[in-house]
């Protein structure tokens, strides 16, 4: 009964690795819909739409007393899937939340930013500048998310039990490294 929190940078592949992880694994796949379910236990779906916004396109502004609760939501959820085991959680400050948790294993997937710049263009079927601009705020509101809400540096790998780059390794190929991982935290 382990669970795996996934960090990824926007074009790693990481949310692929996470869905390889929990398919392999036949664990719960926790992304998008934890954001949904935590607005909703808040009482709070502009929270939720401002999550969504991974490129900050829409520009919402919650209340703070909604994002709190929103924070506060979110938190209560992992601990929850944390208890019931077999889960992947992808993103919303995972590695922080549930730091110290028994049997939690937490992973960032990086990649170069050439890699993934190529890789966003291709998915968004975008040009190279659009690409590039996606990327850096995307990355900035990653590292702003966990800075503002838990005093924390997204980068700093010691959030990590594992670093993985899909620079050079393929998704399948990280995937398997992560699902050995947790059948050796299972042991």
């Amino acid at each position: 009964m382990a669970v795996v929190t996934v960090s990824r940078q926007l074009g790693s592949g990481g949310t692929y690795v996470a869905m390889l992880v929990a398919r392999e694994l036949g664990y719960e796949y926790l992304d998008r819909q934890l954001i949904l379910a935590a607005a909703n236990r808040a009482g709070a779906p502009e929270v939720a739409l401002a999550q969504i916004d991974e490129y900050g396109l829409l520009r919402l502004m919650p209340a703070a007393e909604a994002h709190s609760a929103y924070l506060r939501a979110v938190a209560t959820i992992m601990l929850e899937a944390a208890e019931r085991g077999n889960a992947v959680i992808v993103g919303r400050a995972g590695q922080v939340v549930l730091r110290g948790v028994a049997g939690v294993l937490h992973v960032q997937v990086v990649a170069p930013i050439e890699h993934r710049i190529a890789a966003v263009m291709r998915r968004q079927n975008t040009d190279k500048a659009s690409a590039e601009r996606l990327v850096h705020t995307a990355d900035r509101r990653r590292l702003n998310y966990l800075r503002r809400n838990y005093n924390a540096d997204w980068l700093d790998p010691r959030l990590y039990d594992l670093v993985i780059n899909t620079g050079t390794l393929q998704p399948q190929m990280a995937a398997r490294i992560v699902v050995d991982a947790v059948r050796a935290v299972e042991q």
